[in-house]
């Protein structure tokens, strides 16, 4: 068991430090201190991150920390953190490690026993869940989905029988396609909702069914970035069916809906908490 006091402890210390996901007057006064008094920050993109610490009046000094460096930036963060540098992570837009870079050096912090401190501040996933008019709790975060389709679809059948609200981030270019996997998956008429914008001058909600949705968005170029709410599965009886049965024929199942046969032993697989493989050899030797 690790104890570690955020404030009292004296040297290194890490500070998670939200930024905007579009209006900058969503700043708190907390993050500006914060960035005004760490040694060094972090973050995604240090041309994106500049203009934001210029707007505030902000001097100190950041350094990159993204997807294709943390292999090497990661260890050289913690060394400084070792030695007593107090840094603020932050990521282009809204929360640190959130579907964004930033958990490998909260994890290596922690794991060294260094302070890790968060700040509370925007998030586009709870903003647009409190507005979407769909029940707001309980919820399941998932992010961004897979880009390549059948992965998709993968990822959506292991979803659909969840009781929860989703909550799917996607890029304006993506977003059809994904919308089609969804209907594929969770069918035309799940209730659902795309928020574009948020916080900006054009932030917009539109609310209907998935079908709907896919075909609003098919009339046009959609542009923004945004966040796809899809109420959850409100037919338990229906989800209690699809998951009952022996393996092989719940794999059957998956492949009526739509699946490979692999694909489908996958969901399966993970469904049930046995290893493909050898589900995948049990499958084919019955």
């Amino acid at each position: 068991m690790q104890t570690v006091s955020s404030f009292q402890s004296k040297g290194g210390k890490l500070y998670l430090v939200p930024t905007p996901i579009g209006n900058l007057d969503d700043m708190t006064m907390r993050a500006i201190k914060v960035l005004k008094t760490v040694d060094l920050i972090a973050a995604e993109d240090t041309r994106h991150t500049q203009m934001l610490l210029n707007h505030f009046g902000i001097e100190t000094k950041s350094i990159s920390l993204h997807e294709h460096n943390k292999a090497q930036r990661v260890p050289q963060l913690l060394e400084k953190l070792q030695a007593g540098t107090v840094m603020a992570q932050c990521s282009d837009a809204g929360m640190p490690s959130i579907s964004d870079p930033g958990k490998e050096l909260v994890a290596a912090a922690v794991k060294a026993g260094i302070p890790v401190i968060p700040l509370p501040g925007a998030n586009a996933g709870l903003t647009a869940l409190i507005a979407s008019g769909l029940a707001p709790q309980p919820f399941y975060f998932y992010g961004f989905l897979d880009r390549k389709h059948q992965q998709q679809l993968t990822e959506l059948n292991q979803l659909k029988n969840h009781p929860e609200t989703l909550i799917f981030y996607e890029a304006p270019h993506r977003l059809k396609k994904t919308l089609q996997s969804m209907v594929e998956v969770f069918g035309s008429d799940r209730p659902a909702v795309l928020a574009r914008e948020l916080t900006k001058r054009y932030e917009e909600f539109s609310r209907g069914s998935l079908g709907e949705l896919l075909e609003h968005v098919s009339q046009q170029a959609p542009r923004g970035e945004f966040v796809i709410l899809v109420a959850g599965n409100d037919h338990p009886e229906k989800a209690a069916a699809e998951t009952s049965g022996t393996p092989r024929e719940q794999i059957e199942k998956e492949i009526v809906n739509g699946l490979s046969t692999n694909e489908a032993i996958k969901v399966v697989a993970k469904r049930l908490g046995i290893k493909r493989q050898v589900l995948y050899q049990q499958y084919h030797q019955f």
